[in-house]
């Protein structure tokens, strides 16, 4: 696959603001980066529309290697919803450390996650080996306890605590980079507030019109690329020659009931009951698809299962079913965004679309309409979409489960000059991968002329898992 840029409309690179003075901040030292950073406090309204009450934003700033840094700083968005800036820097290094040389990096938490007063509560220890209905049920004693105006903690009053953490700051002009839902955070600030965005730059790109769970179309085309792969791999086939078969068997004996195995717990050796449901088989698979190098490891995790050697899917479950304080997405604040913004639109017609003939099913609309009533936020309709005039450049993995291609070339409908680059073996958020970090620092350096992006072709598609020993060398 070759790829594919999208170029509507060439504009000149913005001129250069000179900075205002800015706070000091207060050295930190945050999990996940070995240098000290500066971290800010910004106190913003609860209730924008409302002025009394007062929550503060956590801003982290990476300043610029160089003292002659530019003006304008990039801000980073992280996703989710639910994840905050503060939970992802290890991206300074891996994504951003050619964009650092000459601009500063702030990392926002979003309202409700990471240091900017994260909804959650602290797992219980025995999460991993609770069943689904035990789970629920712990999600809810959470919402309640927590007892947040949960409808203040919308996309749209995150993206106005941008605008403060912005001013706070004494930035003028902004570049953004944004990452799954981030995308959808960046362009709504870039309408609000168009004459601070300098430039976009989008990540796994979240579409205007996207519904954020109706994702089973995404997902099945995803899993049907790593079926194909494995089948045109030599290795993989023949260690997994009836992987469709075992992947079809397994959903179907879940969709009669969960299944109840006596195992090692993973992380503890002691063994206890291990529940494993048709919702928590599919949303591991989902998960196991956002990045290749988990994806390459699918076919073992299903064969070992169809086996009856469980241990391996169970230990990839685990990471991500942790809605705990001491994981990094924050469950309530996914719920407030996604019961106000997305589950209204999410109709049966659409549903019953979205999930036929996807592995995906309809677990996670059944569990949002158990649980957006406890959330109890109100529906929140925006306007139609205006046109973003700021340069964007969109970066999308082919084989991305939940915001592939399509999403951006939808967004892309609504600016007047994008770019968009398809990087044929990557998933779920590219920018860390092969060239693109360079590449994300030429756009910033003249984003009015076209990214010369060929090079991602060259990202090579990670090895498949054959066995316990890991990824082929």
């Amino acid at each position: 696959m070759t790829v594919r840029i999208e170029l509507t409309l060439l504009m000149a690179m913005l001129p250069i603001a000179t900075a205002m003075a800015a706070p000091a901040g207060r050295t930190c030292h945050l999990p996940g980066a070995e240098e000290a950073l500066r971290c800010f406090n910004v106190t913003v309204p609860l209730d924008y529309n409302k002025p009394g009450k007062t929550i503060v934003v956590h801003a982290t700033v990476a300043p610029a290697y160089r003292e002659a840094a530019r003006a304008d700083p990039l801000f980073v968005l992280a996703g989710g919803p639910g994840q905050a800036g503060s939970d992802i820097l290890p991206v300074i290094d891996a994504a951003f450390r050619r964009v650092r040389a000459t601009r500063d990096i702030v990392l926002i938490d979003q309202r409700g996650t990471g240091l900017s007063g994260k909804l959650d509560c602290k797992s219980p220890p025995d999460i991993d080996t609770m069943s689904e209905e035990q789970l629920d049920a712990e999600v809810r004693r959470c919402i309640e306890k927590i007892g947040a105006p949960y409808d203040r903690y919308t996309t749209d009053a995150a993206a106005r605590d941008i605008e403060k953490v912005r001013v706070a700051l004494g930035y003028r002009q902004i570049n953004l980079w944004g990452g799954s839902y981030g995308t959808r955070l960046g362009q709504h600030y870039a309408r609000l507030y168009p004459a601070n965005v300098r430039t976009l730059i989008l990540d796994g790109v979240a579409a205007p019109d996207q519904i954020i769970p109706a994702g089973g179309r995404d997902a099945q085309a995803a899993l049907e690329t790593t079926f194909r792969q494995c089948e045109s791999d030599a290795a993989c086939k023949r260690a997994f020659p009836a992987l469709r078969s075992e992947f079809a068997s397994l959903s179907a004996k879940l969709d009669k009931g969960p299944l109840t195995l006596t195992m090692a717990d993973p992380r503890t050796t002691a063994v206890r009951p291990v529940q494993i449901s048709s919702r928590r088989f599919a949303a591991t698979v989902h998960r196991v698809l956002y990045a290749q190098p988990d994806a390459h490891s699918l076919p073992f995790l299903v064969h070992s299962a169809y086996n009856g050697r469980w241990e391996p899917f169970v230990a990839r479950s685990n990471r991500d079913t942790d809605f705990s304080a001491d994981g990094s997405m924050s469950g309530p604040l996914y719920l407030a965004v996604v019961c106000a913004e997305d589950y209204p639109l999410l109709t049966p017609e659409l549903a019953a679309a979205d999930t036929r003939g996807s592995f995906l099913g309809a677990p996670l609309a059944s569990q949002l309409a158990a649980l957006c009533p406890v959330i109890n936020v109100r529906p929140v309709r925006y306007p139609a979409p205006t046109v973003i005039a700021a340069p964007v450049l969109m970066l999308s993995g082919a084989q991305d489960p939940v915001t592939p291609p399509r999403r951006a070339v939808s967004a892309a409908r609504w600016m007047k000059a994008s770019q968009h680059l398809v990087v044929p073996n990557g998933g779920h958020i590219v920018s860390t991968l092969g060239c693109v970090p360079r590449l994300l620092r030429e756009f910033l350096d003249q984003p009015g002329r076209p990214v010369q992006g060929d090079c991602v072709n060259e990202i090579p598609a990670p090895t498949f898992q054959l066995d316990a020993a890991g990824p082929q060398p």
